[in-house]
């Protein structure tokens, strides 16, 4: 370290930092220890894991549990396509994008309830789906399905439902209407856990149900983003007045 030893987080967060975009310390370089950190900034490991929890929010340094914090690599964004709701293929087909899928069926909350109009305690297939690249979380989506619903063989290899899983898309069938909820907010514990960001980051948070033709909820997802890492696209169709047309 050089220069005047920073006395508080702020200080040390701003002196982590300019050392990052300098690019003294590399993308993907492990810092030191928290302990020796501390020692050479000459506070405690408290204050210390305050700054570092400042430039975690930031997205420039993640901790790794077990391993310790390392400075982000520069992250392109993906782009969430509104409307059907899905990942643009192109960002979902990049070699370095990967999805993890856990399955498991869980009896409906209370809040899953009311997004899929079905009784408390109805059992729900649950995908959560976690994109990842080059080793770190990029999005995550929760998709519900009513269990007398869920398509057969929906992860198997050769399904065509794998694909759509990598684009966070409806898995269930063809849906007649998509409605989605758009919101920026702080990430939940879990969320924030998932995603390796700090509780200060900001999240994009996208609440996507789908219903057939008969008005049936056939879905519910719930999708989150890093704020800085996605851009979401929507496009609107203006229907003409028949009326005026006619006139």
């Amino acid at each position: 370290m050089t220069g005047s030893v920073p006395s508080r987080h702020h200080d040390i967060a701003d002196d982590l930092r300019h050392q990052i975009t300098a690019g003294r310390i590399k993308p993907g370089e492990r810092l030191q220890s928290e302990v020796a950190l501390a020692a050479g900034y000459k506070v405690s490991t408290v204050t210390l894991r305050r700054a570092l929890a400042v430039l975690q929010g930031e997205g420039l340094v993640e901790k790794i549990q077990g391993k310790g914090n390392y400075v982000r690599r520069p992250r392109r964004k993906i782009m969430y396509v509104g409307g059907w709701g899905t990942l643009d293929p192109w960002t979902a087909a990049e070699s370095t994008l990967r999805v993890t899928v856990r399955r498991t069926t869980i009896p409906a909350p209370v809040h899953l309830t009311t997004l899929l109009k079905v009784p408390t305690g109805s059992p729900l297939a649950e995908y959560s789906c976690l994109s990842i690249e080059q080793g770190s979380p990029h999005g995550l989506a929760r998709i519900y399905i009513p269990r007398d619903l869920v398509p057969a063989g929906v992860l198997d290899d050769d399904s065509v439902c794998r694909e759509e899983v990598t684009r966070f898309a409806v898995l269930g069938p063809s849906p007649a209407t998509v409605r989605e909820t758009v919101c920026a907010r702080s990430p939940t514990p879990d969320e924030a856990s998932a995603l390796r960001i700090g509780s200060t980051a900001v999240v994009l948070a996208i609440t996507r149900v789908a219903t057939d033709s008969t008005g049936r909820v056939i879905e519910a997802a719930l999708l989150a983003f890093p704020g800085n890492r996605v851009d979401a696209v929507f496009t609107a169709h203006h229907v003409l007045d028949e009326r005026q047309t006619q006139g």
